[in-house]
């Protein structure tokens, strides 16, 4: 007993001194907890993370990562970490990053042929793991797109598990119903055995690559049952705190576990008032979409995203020039909901950006719009009144005012909505008040009126 006693005594010292070894190493890898292999049979990877920001407050970043760095790759992410974290951002969205399909592919990476592997196209499980590190590190969550609608022709799944597909009356796999979309073949949520092979993938990534959520492509095309399903088992997974946001506009997302829905309707709003519409219409757009958003959830507005640059036109077409494109931002950005940037609208970039295929960004352009941005991603970050504060809204045909208010602290944003000159009336509760302005950290003073450049704006503190 006395030799058993001193063993167990070594045993522990050296799981003691084992346990609070640092877990990062010097170049940003995390290292795998020993032992420790989860219910589902994967590796934790890593610590998960525990500072995931609340619903209000995320900042969330797009990344296609097809044009962010020459390579295309997530090595490119890596190098631009200090580049997103400079606009304040706390969310990373990377557009997939599996394998995609070669069998009737039209290019699209949400034709996804394995769940499982990142595509060697981007690089590896090891440059993701490295990714979501030093993403954490700076504060930065990271989520993945996922892609539960349809898979690739050429997805093991369908060698394996053709009722895992919807067939027609022939028994022929379809692609999904009502699309064009000929590269994909659509999902069948009727089968038990596919829907917990889609969440076992989506397990995968949280153990094996210490993800923090999912970003879920054509949420609309799938059953909420299902998301209901998958949203508590994941979330059951310990010490876990994930960001599940639905690309989709149907009422039950947010009742299925959702935490974000895009804000189509603002935006198409925002588009409309500034191509002549009465300012005051975006106000009501506002209000309107938050009326069956549950308390904690969010809506993410946006002024573009992959889709609308690669088929639609950029912020600086859509938006009359860069400083069209910077106004309509922080209208969106301090409006309310979560902002979200698109990498690449922060150099202005003028062209449409593809992600079927591979186009570098230059992100040397514009480099005063870049520094506009940091300036106003930085405050919105940092003020919590910017974020959370209540309007008070001003109205006027073609100037957007309103002020937000919060624990006695106070922001306003005023911004021109036109490509010309306006003059406005200060309201009387603001009349002869002194602000700073934070774009240009100079003083200013209401008094009477305020003549505004065209897109001119002001955010002030």
């Amino acid at each position: 007993m006395k030799y058993l006693s001193r063993f167990l005594l070594l045993y522990t010292f050296l799981l003691f001194v084992s346990c609070n070894q640092d877990d990062e190493s010097p170049n940003g890898n995390e290292t795998e907890p020993v032992g420790v292999t989860e219910p589902e049979g994967y590796q934790q990877y890593g610590v998960p993370f525990n500072d995931i920001p609340a619903n209000e407050d995320i900042v969330m970043y797009e990344v296609n990562l097809r044009a962010f760095s020459n390579g295309g790759d997530l090595q490119g992410v890596i190098n631009k970490l200090d580049h997103i974290e400079s606009l304040g951002v706390n969310v990373i969205w990377l557009m997939p990053i599996y394998p995609q399909g070669q069998l009737r592919s039209v290019g699209s990476p949400y034709s996804v042929r394995d769940y499982k592997a990142v595509s060697t196209e981007y690089g590896d499980l090891e440059d993701l793991r490295r990714l979501t590190t030093l993403a954490h590190q700076r504060e930065i969550a990271v989520i993945l797109d996922w892609v539960a609608n349809h898979t690739s022709w050429d997805n093991e799944w369908i060698r394996n598990n053709s009722d895992w597909y919807t067939k027609d009356a022939n028994g022929i796999i379809i692609h999904p119903a009502g699309t064009n979309w000929q590269d994909v073949a659509d999902l069948n949520y009727e089968n038990e055995d596919m829907r917990d092979a889609m969440i076992d993938a989506m397990k995968y990534w949280i153990y094996e690559a210490n993800i923090d959520g999912f970003r879920c492509d054509y949420a609309d095309g799938v059953p909420a049952d299902f998301w209901s399903q998958a949203w508590q088992e994941v979330r059951s997974i310990p010490n876990r705190d994930l960001i599940l946001f639905a690309e989709g506009d149907r009422s039950d997302h947010f009742d299925a576990g959702f935490d974000l829905s895009f804000g189509w309707d603002f935006y198409s709003g925002l588009k409309n008032v500034y191509s002549g519409q009465p300012a005051s219409n975006l106000i009501q757009v506002a209000t309107i979409e938050y009326t069956s958003v549950p308390t904690g959830k969010e809506v993410v507005r946006f002024t573009t995203n992959h889709d609308e640059s690669a088929w639609d036109a950029t912020t600086v077409s859509i938006f009359g020039g860069i400083d069209g494109a910077l106004s309509a931002q922080a209208v969106t950005v301090f409006m309310g909901g979560v902002p979200l940037i698109y990498g690449s609208q922060e150099v202005g970039q003028l062209s449409t950006v593809p992600f079927f295929s591979n186009s570098s960004i230059d992100w040397n352009q514009n480099p005063t719009m870049l520094e506009s941005y940091k300036k106003m991603m930085t405050f919105y970050s940092n003020s919590p009144t910017a974020r959370k504060g209540t309007n008070t809204v001003y109205n006027d045909i073609d100037v957007i005012m309103f002020k937000k208010s919060l624990n006695g602290d106070e922001v306003i944003l005023i911004a021109n909505t036109r490509n010309s000159s306006r003059t406005i009336t200060i309201p009387a509760a603001l009349d002869n008040t002194t602000w700073t302005d934070i774009m240009t950290n100079t003083s200013i003073t209401f008094n009477g009126q305020l003549v505004l450049r065209p897109f001119e704006f002001y955010i002030l503190d």
